[in-house]
């Protein structure tokens, strides 16, 4: 995975065209890139972001932002109301709950 100005972007080859490509992986907006080696694919990446953020700022539209901080998440209602009284009983927002339960489990996996 590579990063730039927040943006990620993942890299594949391909053997028959001898190239590599590559998309951002955090915005619906479609931003590629390719080269044929490992400092155009670099370049490449840098470039299309760049790309992106001055044609959004030409065409007046904010660009957008990966990952805002915010998502929904669809639960089933006995999950839900469980996960609200027990963030009550340890005085936390449900926020706060998610958002521990989560650093929780992502701690455990590294």
């Amino acid at each position: 995975m590579m990063e730039y100005e927040g943006y990620l972007g993942t890299v594949e080859y391909d053997a028959d065209a001898k190239l590599f490509h590559g998309d951002i992986v955090n915005t619906r907006d479609v931003i590629t890139f390719q080269g044929t080696t490992v400092e155009e694919i670099e370049r490449a990446f840098k470039d299309s972001i760049e790309d992106y953020l001055a044609w959004c700022k030409e065409e007046g539209a904010e660009p957008e932002k990966p990952y805002s901080g915010k998502f929904n998440v669809r639960l089933p209602p006995e999950l839900h109301k469980e996960a609200a009284i027990t963030a009550r009983k340890l005085k936390l927002s449900i926020n706060r709950f998610v958002e521990k339960a989560i650093t929780d489990e992502l701690a455990m996996i590294h």
